[in-house]
C-alpha cells in the first residue's frame, strides 16, 4: 500500500487524514470559526520593546499582541529557518543586533505568523517572510540560498543551488524543499514564478492597507497539507466535497502543473472516515494508553508545560532473560512513540521513561533507534542520551495546537487536574468552615448545599461527623442535597 489523503469538508470544519501503508500517520482539522493564523502575513504597530527580554509585542490586529525575538527582527540573525525547519545551516552567520537598535515603539513593521497563538500566549511573528511553494520556498525579505538538510547528496545539492541561483531576482532568499530532489529546471521555474506573483501581489496590497491588519492570508488546511506532505508516494487524495475537490485541483494545476495525480470524489452514503477506519483511530489518538503489538503498552500525560511518557512491559513476559525482554520492548516502544508524537502533534518537553535496562550497549541501541525514528519527523527535534534512571529527555518543535488542545478542553469538573477530592474529603471541609462559620455569625441554625455524594456521606457513612460537630459547636446543622453542585463545592446559608 501507499500513501494518501482522505478529505472530510464540509460548511463547519474540514478534517485531513494522510495514510501511510494503511496508517493514520497524521492528522490536521481546521473550523471555520477557529481559522488557523499560522503562515499569515500582517501589517503591524510595535506597541512595546523590551531590551531586558530582547523581544518587542507588536499588535497585528488578533485578540492578543504577538511575540517578535530578536532572532525574527534582526536583518544579521545568525541563520534563518522556514516553518518546516528545512533550513541549510551555511555559512551565514553575521552579528545580531539589540532589539532596541532595530525597532521602536510606534514602528510600522510587515511580519508573519509563525507559531499560532497557545493558551494565553499570543502568536509569535517573524519579519523573514517566507512564502511555501510545492518545491521551493521563496524568502522576499532575505538574501540567504539554502538546501533543505534532508537531502543529502551533495551533487543533487550543488544542482538544486545551481538552478536556484539561475532562477532568482532581486536577491531574493529561496529555499530547496525536499520535494525539490529531482526536479527539473522548469518545474522549479514554475514554482518559483508562482511565488514571485504572489509577493507582488502582497507588496501592491501594502501600499493601500492600514495597520494592523492582515495582508495575506495562507491557503487552507487541505492545501496547506497538500503543499507539505504531497509526494510521489502520494498515489490518492480522496474528497467527500464537491467545492474542496474543485480547489484542490485549481491549487494543484497552478502550483503543480504537469505533476500526475489521483484525486476522487468519495460518494458513498457511509461517512468517509468511518469507512476508511479513520474515527475510530483519532479516538485512540486522545487516549493516555497506548498498546503495543507484543502486550506491553505506552502511558502519554500530556500537559501544557511538558509530555511525559511512560514503557510498560504489559502483558508481555518474553521468552529468555530479563534484560531480552526489556529490550525488546524498549526498541518496540521507540517506533510508536516518535509516531503517537507526530500523530497528536506533541510539541515542547517531553520525558520518556524507558524500562530499565542494566547493559550499556543495550541502552545505546535503544537511543539510536529513538533518533533514526526522529529523523522522520518534519518537526525539529533534540534528545539526550539515556540516563542512568533510565530516561529520555528531548524536545520537539511546537508548530500549532497538539490534537488533544484542538479536540479537548480542561474538564470543567476537575479544573484539568485529572482528580477530584473524594466526598469524604470534601465531608471534612465542611466540618472546617463550619468551625470558621461559627465564629464570625451568631447563627444557631446552619444549612449546607451539598453534592448528593457528599450528602450521602454526611447523612450515612459519617453521620457521627456532623453530630459531633453540632455537639462542639453548639449550633443545629442541616444537610440539604443539590443536583446541579459541584462535588467539591459547597455553601453554608444562615437565616436572615
Amino acid at each position: 500500500m501507499s500513501k494518501e489523503m482522505i478529505i472530510n469538508s464540509n460548511e463547519f470544519e474540514t478534517r485531513i487524514a494522510f495514510l501511510d501503508e494503511g496508517r493514520l500517520a497524521g492528522f490536521y482539522i481546521e473550523r471555520t470559526d477557529e481559522s488557523a493564523v499560522m503562515g499569515n502575513i500582517y501589517t503591524g504597530r510595535v506597541m512595546r520593546v523590551l531590551p531586558g527580554m530582547q523581544a518587542a509585542f507588536v499588535d497585528v490586529g488578533l485578540e492578543r499582541t504577538a511575540y517578535l525575538h530578536v532572532a525574527d527582527a534582526s536583518f544579521d540573525q545568525d541563520f534563518f529557518e522556514n516553518r518546516e525547519g528545512e533550513a541549510d545551516y551555511t555559512d551565514y552567520i553575521q552579528e545580531m543586533q539589540p532589539i532596541e537598535n532595530i525597532l521602536t515603539e510606534g514602528q510600522e513593521i510587515l511580519a508573519q505568523v509563525t507559531r499560532e497563538p497557545l493558551g494565553n500566549k499570543g502568536a509569535r511573528i517573524t519579519t523573514y517572510l517566507s512564502l511555501p511553494g510545492m518545491n521551493l520556498v521563496l524568502m522576499p525579505t532575505s538574501n540567504h540560498v539554502g538546501i533543505s538538510r534532508r537531502i543529502k547528496n551533495e551533487g543533487e545539492r550543488e544542482r538544486l543551488r545551481a538552478i536556484i541561483e539561475r532562477l532568482r531576482k532581486e536577491n531574493h532568499g529561496v529555499i530547496a524543499r525536499t520535494a525539490a530532489e529531482g526536479k527539473d529546471e522548469d518545474e522549479l521555474r514554475a514554482d518559483y514564478e508562482y511565488l514571485v506573483s504572489l509577493w507582488e501581489n502582497i507588496r501592491t496590497k501594502r501600499s493601500r492597507i492600514k495597520v494592523p491588519e492582515l495582508i495575506h492570508r495562507d491557503v487552507g488546511v487541505a492545501l496547506r497539507t497538500i503543499r507539505f506532505l504531497y509526494s510521489e508516494d502520494t498515489k490518492r487524495i480522496v474528497v467527500d466535497s464537491r467545492r474542496e475537490l474543485g480547489k484542490i485541483k485549481e491549487f494543484m494545476d497552478t502550483v503543480m502543473p504537469g505533476m500526475s495525480y489521483t484525486l476522487e470524489l468519495y460518494t458513498r452514503e457511509e461517512p468517509i472516515f468511518d469507512f476508511y477506519g479513520i474515527e475510530k483511530e483519532i479516538e485512540k489518538m486522545l487516549q493516555k494508553k497506548v498498546w503495543l503489538k507484543s502486550g506491553g503498552y505506552l502511558v502519554i500525560e500530556e500537559d501544557e508545560a511538558f509530555c511525559a511518557i511512560d514503557v510498560n512491559t504489559g502483558k508481555y513476559v518474553g521468552k529468555h532473560t530479563l534484560e531480552d525482554t526489556t529490550l525488546k520492548i524498549n526498541l518496540e516502544a521507540v517506533k510508536e512513540i516518535a509516531h503517537q508524537l507526530r500523530v497528536r502533534n506533541i510539541g515542547g518537553i517531553v520525558i520518556i521513561d524507558f524500562i530499565d535496562m542494566e547493559i550499556l550497549e543495550n541502552r545505546e541501541k535503544v537511543f539510536q533507534s529513538l533518533l533514526a525514528e526522529l529523523e522522520k519527523d518534519r518537526n525539529k527535534t533534540s534528545i539526550l542520551k539515556i540516563s542512568e534512571l533510565g530516561l529520555i529527555e528531548m524536545t520537539r518543535q511546537r508548530i500549532g495546537k497538539s490534537l488533544r488542545e484542538i479536540l479537548c478542553e480542561s474538564c470543567t469538573y476537575c479544573s484539568g487536574h485529572g482528580v477530584i477530592k473524594t466526598a469524604a474529603s470534601v465531608s471534612y471541609d465542611i466540618c472546617r468552615e463550619l468551625e470558621r462559620e461559627a465564629l464570625r455569625s451568631g447563627a444557631k441554625v446552619f444549612s449546607v448545599l451539598v453534592h448528593p455524594d457528599v450528602a450521602a456521606v454526611l447523612l450515612d457513612e459519617r453521620k457521627g461527623l456532623i453530630e459531633k460537630t453540632e455537639k462542639r459547636l453548639k449550633k443545629r446543622i442541616d444537610i440539604h442535597v443539590d443536583t446541579g453542585c459541584h462535588r467539591e463545592h459547597f455553601e453554608i446559608v444562615t437565616p436572615v
